[in-house]
């Protein structure tokens, strides 16, 4: 019998996907949410919590895109992600 469009070869899809929601809440709010807040919210309340941080991360990962490809930023991790110590001039006497 279909509830809502619910039947026993989807329920465990939709099951699994608000599981991953609250995950995905809890562990990228750094602390800020637990899981039995999350899963107790209103269901509009965590899809708009959950699209909120989902919107923070893009910004913040379209931010670093753009501080790689600024060709006067200097940085110290490498293309390849590895972090290459900055080069300093040795002084050869002191005063």
């Amino acid at each position: 019998m279909d509830f809502f469009g619910l039947t026993i070869n989807t329920a465990p899809e939709y099951r699994k996907n608000i599981f991953t929601q609250i995950h995905e809440i809890v562990f990228h709010g750094r602390g800020g949410y637990n899981w039995e807040t999350i899963y107790n919210m209103p269901i509009w309340l965590r899809k708009f919590t959950f699209h909120k941080l989902n919107e923070y991360y893009e910004k913040e990962k379209q931010a670093i895109e753009q501080s790689r490809k600024d060709p006067n930023k200097q940085t110290i991790i490498d293309s390849s992600g590895k972090i290459a110590p900055p080069q300093f001039k040795q002084k050869t006497s002191y005063k």
